[in-house]
């Protein structure tokens, strides 16, 4: 799994992008074969983006309008089965609409890569970012990568369909709703060449072959387990070619850790630095993929860990809890649900009270 570059991380075209039209530039050079969508705040530049490629004929790739986005999902389902290389997008109550179609996509274990620019989910009704709608993939059999800026953007949706297409799992590509998604920033639109499609097996007509037949009892069941255990071994994958689980930032000395993920993960390294000029030992490992979750690194922390969560499960936010399943045991910080997105100075006066033991368990930045 190698995608040829004419550059190396310093060459290519630098283009001012949003997170959104960062994805659309390398979904073009990745050159689907299919791409089907439906409208949907804050995602919806990235596919009116592909269908201008389209249109203009920069992009050889058939683009389908669908009238919802379970059919979205359907429509990359079936084109995937038939061995084509396929893209789609999504967002909050999107996602939630495609989630039956996304189980039929990790059980099939076709290669599909999707973008999700993380919203809100209601009740009650917010169009603004936070990680409600992402986390409710944890559990299909995806796996899923979190993007900081708009070059991890594009970066990691060329990646995506390396990964993908070589461990035959789904991918999806998260940035955060609007503060990502529609924030511009500077891009190296790297010149890629990314390898022909690689399936595990392609169903065409005429073929005597049923995909998804009724399986009992021990045929599901290995299904399932072959599915997690190929998702848990493609870490080495992606430690070994693609970056890593995780960055490290501040961490090599450090008696504190604080753990985040996604665009938030900016201005938390901010507050660690105020926190660093005070001579407070801190640091901060940002999870790049939350499945497969990055356990070993989870458990090498230093002994006193902050999770700062963007999505809820009940008053502790999910990554905390994924951490403390990992015995790392952690403070828990939840903020920033539903676009209450937090300053620099909030979040650095709540790591101050955490390395000064002043923090509760869990709390809420409301």
């Amino acid at each position: 799994m190698q995608a040829k570059s004419d550059c190396d991380g310093a060459r290519g075209v630098r283009k001012l992008l949003t997170s959104n039209e960062a994805v659309a530039e390398a979904v073009k050079l990745a050159k689907p074969d299919v791409i089907a969508a439906y409208p949907i705040t804050p995602q919806s530049p990235i596919v009116e983006k592909l269908s201008e490629m389209v249109e203009s004929e920069e992009l050889d790739s058939r683009f389908v309008r669908v009238e919802s986005e379970h059919s979205a999902m359907g429509v990359v389902i079936g084109a995937a089965t038939a061995g084509a290389r396929v893209f789609t997008a999504t967002s909050s109550h999107g996602l939630a609409y495609m989630y039956e179609m996304c189980w039929w996509a990790a059980g099939s274990r076709l290669p599909i890569v999707m973008a999700l620019a993380a919203r809100s989910i209601g009740a009650p009704w917010n169009i603004h970012g936070d990680h409600l709608d992402l986390v409710s993939l944890r559990d299909l059999g995806w796996i899923i990568s979190v993007a900081e800026n708009a070059q991890e953007a594009f970066d990691m949706t060329i990646n995506a369909f390396l990964l993908s297409e070589e461990v035959n799992i789904p991918v999806v590509v998260a940035i955060d709703g609007f503060t990502m998604s529609h924030t511009a920033e500077v891009v190296n639109v790297r010149q890629v060449e990314i390898p022909p499609r690689k399936q595990a097996y392609r169903i065409l007509p005429g073929m005597e072959v049923a995909l998804n037949a009724v399986a009992f009892g021990e045929a599901r069941m290995l299904a399932r387990f072959d599915l997690a255990r190929d998702l848990e071994e493609s870490a080495g994958l992606i430690e070994e070619k693609l970056g890593g689980l995780v960055e490290e930032y501040r961490l090599e000395d450090a008696e504190y850790a604080v753990v985040v993920t996604g665009g938030l993960s900016g201005d938390v390294k901010d507050a660690v630095d105020m926190l660093r000029e005070e001579g407070v030992k801190i640091g901060v490992m940002r999870l790049r993929f939350i499945r497969p979750f990055p356990k070993k690194a989870v458990k090498e922390l230093p002994s006193q860990v902050l999770v700062v969560d963007r999505a809820n499960t009940d008053l502790r936010g999910v990554l905390s809890v994924e951490v403390a399943a990992c015995g790392v045991e952690n403070k828990n910080l939840v903020a920033g649900i539903g676009g209450k997105y937090p300053t620099v100075d909030e979040l650095y006066s709540c790591l101050k009270r955490f390395v000064d033991g002043k923090l509760s368990d869990v709390e809420w930045l409301i």
